[in-house]
Formats: C-alpha cells, structure tokens, sequence
C-alpha cells in the first residue's frame, strides 16, 4: 500500500460523471492474409488463459488516500470481446469508441478496461484500451501499450499489455530506502532550481508581459464555444495524414513541423468557428504541452506546457503560421535557459492560477487557453501483434470544464494519427474538423506550389 502522489489526487478529484478522466488508444491491426479464420478468436483466448500476473500500476486499485494490491483481480472485468456489425465500418468503430469514452471506471477495480473489436472493414480489428489519468498519463500510457507488441512479424508470443513492466512498476518495486532517496533528491533539485525560477519571473513580469507582442500570457484566451461546461457524451473521431505532405510545407516555408501542424490546427479551427458563427475576434490560444524527458522512458510527469497564438483571427494562413511560429519560439527559449528542474517549477507557479480555475470552476468564462493540442513523436518502424501489423494508432484524451475539445496526435511510420476527443453537446459536428484539417493541408500546398514565400522570421530548427 502506498500513498496518493499529489498529481493522482488532483486527477481524482477532477473526476465527475459529466468529466470522466481517463486517456485512451485505438490500436487497428491488419490481419494476416494466411491467417486461419479463427485468427481473433484464438488471440481472445491465448490472452484469457495467460497465466502472467499483472504488473503495477494494472494491478493496483483505490483504498482511500492509498494505492492497493488487488488480491482478487478478475480479468474478465477488464478485458472484454466485442463485435461490431459485420462488416463494421470505421464510423461505426468510432461511434463505439465515443460511447465507450464517455463512461466512467470502476474505481472499486484498478482503473482500466482493454476491449478487442472485430468487425471491421478490410479484414481488421482493433484494440481500444483506456486508463485513468491518475494512473499514467497518455504518452507514457501509449509508451506502455506499444512494449507489448513486436518489430518482427513473425513473433507469436503474445504479452498482454497490463504485464508489460515499464519505469512505474520498477519504481514501485524499489526498496522504501530507495524510493525515500529519490524523493530527497528531487525536493534539493527543486530547491537549487529557486534562484534562476525567480530570476526567469522577474524577467517575465519587468520584460515580457505587455511590452513583448510574441510572449503570451495565461490570461488572453478569448471566451469561446470550445470553453463551455461539458457533458457526460463524447464524440471520437480520428483521421490519418501522410507526414510527407507537412514535411514538404514545412521546408518551403521555413518551419518546423510543429509550426506547420499548429498552422494546420489553426484554420481548421478558424473553419469550423466561422460555419458556427462563433469565431472571436481575439486569436484562441492553445496550449502546447512540451516535454522535458531526458531519455525514452514512460516517467509521467516530466512535461511544462507552452502557450501558442494560433492567429486564428487573420484570414491568411501564412501571417496565421508567421504568429504561431513567433509565440512558440518565444516560449521555447524562455524553457532553453532553464533544466528540468526549473523548468518545472517555473510551470508550476506561472499556470497555478489556471489550474486552480480549472480545479474549482470558479470562474467559468475566464481560461488561460482555449484548447489542448498535443503532438508526440510515435514509432518509426511497423509494430506487430501476434503477426498482425499494427495500421493506425489514435489517441483519445480528456475534455473538462471550459476545455470542451483536445487535438491529440502521434506520428506512427509515415503518418500522422490524429485523435480528436470532445463533448457531443458543446460542439455539434466536431468530426468537421477533419475535414477542415484536410483543407488547411490543401491551402498551403496551393501556397508552396504558386508562389515563392519570404518569412521574415528567423530561421531555427
């Protein structure tokens, strides 16, 4: 048994029936052309009857301010077979996604649920596996999940992901000595971080804020339809994008992928406001989540988080990325000049008021960002599961109140998987988005193919 750390508290506590705080994936896997017909069935009942005990934090479950072993786990639970009608689209996948992102988890049980769908169009099926917030957030999660599938096709062992040892379990295995020395030491890195945080604030309050027209503060998100209070229901939906095509926009316009995806992200946004009537006359404001990670481990909470203006308020798109690329850039090198320590720190004390604002709702029509839009680097090579090639992998992610859509994207070998997660009733139509996304693509390909392009910004990497 061991304590609550003070992130999965806040977790919990978020935690309402309308505001379920679970992240989750869906995998899709091709099956094999000489595979028997019975291929799905055969893959449901090897991992029913393996006999692996499941690893920290699968086996944990809530018992007050406590994490505890679950000494009478059960599967059958956890781990469920469905069907779609055959054969099942891909919008009838994401309406069964939708559906079951929007329920809560037993919190009497370890908080996560694995569901293997068959059904689906082109001879495939899909894994969608969720997991509460508290637990592991959603890139160290999708981390977890991909250390049970393989790099060789051919491989047949099948490791159920809820046995799949990452860095948490090895943490929690870890002597209480151990655990204590690791805890002493993060408090004097946080200690020693103290003078150059101070200095990084001093810098932003006397240099930044209201005379630098690129620094964004945590209190310029306009009101918006996107910051309403959500429902219980969500709508999933998810695409895929040739990375080539942001890859090429990029080059000619002197960015850097993410300044083209955000750009991307931008008018996307800016359409589908506009076909609602609602676009504000200030740009919204997104928040970029950066991560801080020294290494390629699943540690939950090494991120900070950057503010972007996404211009959404100029109708061109070139003076929408030239915005963008200003305000990421300046709060890129506001990070460069501090470790992860402070950076940390100073994250913590800058965004204090908006996640307190979040965490008690008190003031509803204020908001330090309009959305999440979240983009992590996948897997470079194919990934297998018991010799079925992993074809797309879309993350789902949470909405709270006054956060009512997240943008979520990975890259997996040479797409980008987009996962669009939000509240049905808040944002009627919000799957348009893709389309809209596709458009914006087009729009600045036009702009590459017709004319040549001078940004005035300076060149960086």
């Amino acid at each position: 048994m061991r304590p609550l750390h003070p992130i999965d508290f806040i977790f919990l506590s978020l935690e309402k029936r309308q505001q379920p705080m679970h992240v989750g994936g869906l995998f899709i896997f091709e099956i094999p052309d000489n595979a028997p017909e019975t291929f799905i069935q055969d893959l449901v009942a090897d991992i029913r009857n393996n006999k692996c005990i499941p690893v920290p934090p699968f086996n944990n479950k809530l018992q007050g301010l406590f994490w505890d072993e679950d000494e009478e786990f059960d599967l059958d639970h956890h781990f469920r077979h469905v069907a779609l009608p055959h054969p099942g689209r891909i919008r009838e996948l994401l309406i069964y996604i939708s559906q079951e992102h929007s329920t809560l988890l037993d919190r009497a049980k370890p908080l996560w649920t694995c569901n293997i769908i068959e059904g689906i169009e082109g001879n495939r099926f899909a894994m969608y596996f969720k997991i509460h917030h508290a637990m592991v957030d959603g890139i160290a999660g999708m981390r977890l999940l991909e250390k049970s599938f393989s790099k060789d096709s051919n491989a047949k062992t099948i490791v159920p992901p809820w046995c799949v040892e990452g860095q948490r379990a090895k943490r929690l295995k870890a002597s209480k000595l151990t655990r204590v020395k690791a805890a002493l030491s993060n408090v004097k890195g946080q200690l020693e971080a103290t003078p150059k945080v101070m200095s990084e604030l001093s810098n932003t309050l006397t240099k930044e804020m209201g005379r630098n027209p690129d620094y964004v503060s945590s209190f310029q998100a306009p009101s918006s339809i996107l910051n309403q209070r959500v429902s219980s229901s969500r709508r999933f939906a998810a695409q895929s994008f040739e990375l080539a095509r942001f890859r090429r926009i990029a080059k000619a316009l002197d960015g850097t992928l993410n300044d083209v995806i955000l750009a991307v992200c931008s008018g996307a946004l800016r359409e589908y406001l506009l076909s609602h009537n609602s676009l504000p006359k200030k740009p919204l404001i997104a928040m970029v989540p950066a991560s801080l990670r020294e290494d390629n481990s699943d540690v939950s909470n090494r991120i900070t988080m950057i503010l972007a203006n996404l211009g959404t308020h100029k109708a061109d798109p070139l003076e929408r990325l030239h915005i963008i690329q200003r305000s990421v850039q300046n709060g890129k090198q506001r990070f460069k000049r501090m470790n992860v320590n402070q950076a940390l720190s100073y994250s913590a004390i800058v965004y204090s008021a908006a996640g307190l604002n979040i965490l008690s709702g008190m003031m509803p029509k204020r908001q330090a960002f309009n959305l999440v839009i979240s983009n992590v680097p996948g897997p470079s090579e194919p990934l297998y599961w018991n010799g079925a090639k992993l074809d797309a992998l879309y993350p789902a992610s949470i909405v709270l109140d006054g956060q009512a859509l997240n943008i979520t994207m990975t890259s997996y070998l040479d797409k980008l998987e987009v996962g669009l997660t939000a509240c049905r009733n808040a944002l009627p139509k919000m799957q348009n988005l893709l389309i809209y996304l596709e458009e914006e693509i087009q729009r600045f390909e036009d702009i590459i193919v017709k004319k040549p392009v001078i940004n005035p910004r300076l060149n960086h990497q």
